[in-house]
């Protein structure tokens, strides 16, 4: 198939900006004396502390059990005694609840229990595996791994895809561990292509990352079930419904899942930490996050355990050479913008963006022109403005017949608005609006 067809319609091109971190090779981040352990860190139900105030407990240690299918349990990535448990920020808004754990600096870890023969472990064993190790999707949208790996009896798998696109601006730590880590993606995908009982297996990397193409297809070599793709760079190719259809040309249908066309997706990163519970019986407790933006001193690719603040991260890299006019949890086109510092790196962090005035002033909106732009870039073949005025009028059962719902909040269309209109932010809130109302509908 010819490189160009390895996309999909619409999209824009964003400035990458990935430069001040690209060539920057991980670090471990300093641990901190203190870290913040949510119990809710994933889509879906929160978790229950298993400790109390008082309790010791060492790295890897299970400190949070799930209360339901869709979750995902909750581990210690440091040694010592909890401080307290109690409700605190949230890098996705509001408070949740959370362990706070007072490092005591010996790092002692849970023993792992590591399986003596992998190969002859069933897919319901290792499925089990990445349950108990807390993996969810590393891309940033943190939906439980065990769920995507549990598709109904009904819901035939045959191909799993990797995302290794990393299109958000800014961001390198996908593109990092791809270069540096390629056989753990390699040895995941193999275990997720076992549970799912399926012979194909597709790792889509972006063109404008030929380090990582040529890292990856090296460590793939002799493996004849696994395809490494050049895919065309442009936002949001690492999006599941057009990478599925850049990949496959297929098309997951609205209101639908991968599952419903035979496609399991998972980030590379994913894949990375299910090849650490398997292999080294290290659940998921630190993750790769890229600290950017011209308003940190030093931007870098670090190793950070899950709870270390924002504010701690950014001091280990030098800190602040202004005051940041924004920082944001993920990458500026879909990321979440924090009101402090003091947030603790979650399993879905990819990364703190750090800006300053310069870079985050928003221009005023001005009346919409009727260009059309906002249509022609809509990776879902939407209709932005036409969304965005039924929400700004209120008019939910407008917004709904305009497939409101299946809109993928990539933010394209603000992007690409000459006007400077705030499409995306308010078929955002349109949507909050209606899953109430059908959950309000649902009770009564």
């Amino acid at each position: 198939m010819a490189k160009g067809l390895f996309t999909f319609s619409g999209g824009v091109h964003p400035p990458h900006r990935k430069h001040y971190t690209e060539d920057i090779k991980v670090e471990p981040c300093r641990v901190p004396d203190i870290v913040v352990i949510p119990m809710q860190q994933h889509i879906g139900a929160p978790c229950e502390p298993l400790v109390k105030p008082g309790d010791s407990v060492k790295v890897g240690q299970k400190i949070g059990e799930p209360k339901g299918f869709v979750s995902a349990p909750v581990h210690s990535s440091v040694s010592g005694v909890v401080k307290s448990i109690e409700m605190y920020n949230s890098p996705g808004g509001g408070k949740v609840l959370s362990v706070i754990i007072q490092n005591d600096g010996s790092d002692t870890r849970v023993e792992p229990d590591i399986p003596l023969n992998i190969d002859l472990l069933s897919p319901a064993q290792l499925k089990k595996i990445v349950l108990e190790a807390g993996i969810v999707g590393m891309g940033g949208a943190a939906f439980p791994t065990h769920v995507k790996l549990s598709p109904p009896a009904d819901k035939k798998i045959d191909t799993v895809i990797l995302n290794g696109a990393e299109c958000e601006p800014y961001l390198t730590s996908d593109y990092r561990l791809m270069v540096e880590s390629p056989e753990q993606i390699i040895s995941g995908l193999k275990i997720i292509m076992k549970i799912l009982g399926v012979s194909s297996g597709i790792i889509g990397i972006e063109d404008n990352k030929p380090k990582a193409l040529q890292s990856v297809k090296a460590a793939a070599a002799g493996e004849q079930n696994i395809k490494v793709v050049s895919l065309r760079t442009k936002y949001p190719q690492g999006a599941e419904k057009q990478l599925i259809y850049a990949l496959t040309k297929r098309m997951v249908p609205s209101g639908g899942l991968p599952m419903d066309i035979g496609v399991v997706v998972n980030n590379v990163g994913t894949a990375a930490a299910i090849h650490k519970a398997v292999d080294l019986g290290e659940p998921l407790y630190q993750r790769i996050v890229t600290v950017s933006g011209s308003a940190v001193k030093e931007p870098k690719n670090l190793l950070v355990r899950i709870g270390t603040t924002f504010r701690d991260v950014i001091d280990f890299c030098g800190g602040l050479v202004e005051e940041p006019a924004k920082v944001i949890s993920g990458g500026p086109m879909m990321g979440i913008a924090q009101h402090t510092l003091d947030v603790p790196v979650v399993k879905g962090t990819s990364g703190i963006l750090v800006l300053t005035k310069k870079e985050a002033e928003l221009p005023e909106p001005s009346a919409c022109i009727r260009c059309g732009r906002c249509v022609e870039v809509c990776p879902i073949n939407l209709m932005p403005l036409q969304l965005s005025n039924a929400a700004l009028k209120g008019i939910l059962e407008e917004a709904e017949a305009l497939h409101a719902m299946d809109c993928i909040e990539c933010g394209s269309c603000s992007f690409i608005c000459p006007a400077k209109r705030p499409l995306v932010h308010s078929i955002k809130m349109v949507k909050k609006e209606i899953t109430a109302r059908r959950k309000r509908s649902a009770s009564s």
